[in-house]
């Protein structure tokens, strides 16, 4: 009896299929974690820090993260890249460590949840793995860490300046955790995108501030 070979389009929909359930498990691991202090929902291991990255640089996308989040994930970001450069897991900060997600953000993580899988599990795959491979982790952790830098400086007077740096750290993260160089390429790209901004952001804020503080009667401030 002969045996049919399934179709190219059958093998492409059961690769997507593997992807979606792996990246579903992954997540589901991740967000039942949630509770307790920040040390303890993300863990130690930098993989598993890698999609946390991921899942609390996303709300920042958008215009409704909590007051102080971006400086929260910002050096979350550096101490992984830090991580990644020594080549082992670095403890957070005292100060980060021990603070909770409120049920905000847990909601906020949940609901990116099914999109986060849909979108995941057809983009990223296994790809260019030269570019995530083990001699690579300097490069790879230096870019992460400007994407924290440029998250963490603060930018005067203009709003919404995480934009950018969430989106290479969710790039960036993803692409380390899944092998997919051409996510992580996309995620340095944006990382320098964001460090210019964030340098030209901070030039017309400072610019208009002192405008502004010279209108009001400050010309030593010209």
């Amino acid at each position: 009896m002969t045996v049919q070979s399934p179709s190219p389009t059958t093998r492409s929909e059961l690769r997507k299929d593997r992807r979606r359930s792996a990246v579903a498990r992954m997540a589901e691991v991740h967000l039942s974690a949630m509770g307790g202090t920040l040390a303890d929902t993300v863990g130690r291991d930098s993989r598993q820090r890698l999609v946390w990255l991921a899942l609390l640089a996303m709300p920042l996308l958008f215009p409704v993260a909590l007051p102080g989040m971006g400086s929260a994930v910002g050096v979350f970001c550096l101490v992984i890249a830090f991580g990644l450069c020594a080549g082992r897991s670095v403890p957070l900060p005292a100060w980060l460590g021990e603070r909770t997600l409120n049920d905000r953000v847990r909601d906020l993580l949940t609901r990116m949840l099914a999109r986060v899988i849909h979108l995941v599990a057809r983009l990223g795959r296994p790809r260019w793995l030269g570019l995530s491979r083990h001699s690579a982790r300097w490069f790879n952790g230096l870019m992460l860490s400007v994407a924290g830098v440029s998250m963490v400086v603060p930018v005067p007077v203009i709003s919404f300046d995480n934009v950018l740096p969430a989106l290479a750290m969710v790039l960036t993260a993803w692409g380390l955790r899944l092998r997919d160089g051409l996510m992580l390429l996309a995620g340095h790209l944006a990382t320098l995108v964001a460090a210019v901004s964030v340098v030209l952001l901070w030039w017309g804020g400072s610019r208009l501030v002192a405008d502004v503080l010279t209108r009001l009667g400050f010309p030593a401030l010209q």
